[in-house]
């Protein structure tokens, strides 16, 4: 029997040391540089801007197609006063005329009265006005989805009542549309300022990152790291600070349209509120507008992501 001390000491393997994989480094660019904290406060008053701007246009753009609805469904019968004509009998049959026209819904002739209250916010009240000669209005409402014949109902009031002229407010449409469009070119180009502000901005702001990160982007750059990689790194690193600032800045004017809104609301049955109803609607953006302000933070932030990609890969193309 073999002896236990005559065995072959065998030493026992050595334990396999557990092996600590290194840490993910650091990112090229800190994340919470002075440098990048003044970007994102850039960002955020751009996004503001823009999205005030954007408000704007859809309250103005909501607000003049309400109007054109709205005058273009009415027309005006003027009946101006003659020497030796029966105004009375002469509005009575224009009015007919117009009632019996086809695709009509409403005919209301005005009174005398009513005729001469609207004076009163430019002339003022008690003033003597029986003796001017004012001239009658007759408000003709078109039926829904109807187009009448503009053209033989006013031929057939100048056949039969010559002091009577329609009016179908095709002027005043024409200048509103004029007015929506010019607000609309007006934003279009506001917007337009800020992108390219935006742009300026990132651009100098990834100058300055690639400066002052330049041995850690020099030495990633020797070891063989792709241009595409380090500028992937740049763009990660402010599409990160472009939504930060583009939800700071869009949702403070998303707070200012509701509380426009509410303030609107409260004071809806006011004569202040009336005349700010009459230009501006409920001066609510709506869902639309809301959106178009979502749609302009996403926007920056891509816009301010792919400015920093495209000069990071511009400046490295140049050092090689």
């Amino acid at each position: 029997m073999t002896d236990v001390r005559d065995r072959p000491n065998v030493a026992a393997p050595p334990r396999r040391k557990t092996e600590k994989f290194p840490a993910l480094g650091t990112p090229i660019i800190p994340k919470n540089s002075i440098a990048g904290q003044a970007l994102i406060a850039v960002i955020a008053i751009m996004t503001f801007l823009a999205s005030l701007t954007t408000g704007a246009v859809v309250l103005v753009l909501g607000s003049a197609t309400e109007w054109q609805s709205e005058v273009s469904r009415e027309m005006t019968i003027q009946v101006r006063p003659i020497s030796g004509r029966d105004i009375e009998a002469d509005v009575k049959q224009a009015a007919d005329i117009a009632r019996g026209a086809p695709a009509i819904a409403d005919v209301r002739p005005y009174s005398k009265e009513e005729s001469t209250r609207l004076l009163e916010p430019w002339l003022g009240s008690g003033l003597g006005l029986e003796d001017l000669p004012i001239p009658r209005l007759i408000v003709v409402r078109i039926a829904s989805g109807e187009t009448p014949d503009l053209q033989a109902l006013r031929s057939a009031l100048a056949a039969q009542v010559s002091s009577a002229s329609l009016d179908d407010h095709r002027g005043w449409i024409d200048r509103m549309r004029a007015m929506a469009n010019t607000a609309i070119a007006g934003g279009l180009g506001i917007l337009a300022l800020v992108l390219a502000a935006t742009v300026l901005s990132v651009t100098f702001a990834t100058r300055g990152a690639m400066a002052a990160n330049g041995p850690i982007v020099g030495v990633l750059h020797f070891i063989g790291a792709k241009n595409a990689f380090i500028a992937g790194q740049f763009r990660r690193h402010f599409l990160v600070l472009g939504l930060k600032g583009g939800l700071i800045g869009g949702g403070v004017a998303v707070v200012l349209f509701a509380l426009a809104g509410m303030i609107g609301n409260w004071f809806l049955a006011t004569a202040a509120g009336d005349q700010v109803a009459a230009l501006f609607g409920t001066f609510s953006i709506g869902i639309g507008g809301y959106a178009a302000v979502l749609g302009q933070i996403v926007l920056i932030a891509i816009v301010t992501a792919e400015t920093s990609r495209q000069v990071v890969n511009h400046t490295l193309d140049m050092v090689d």
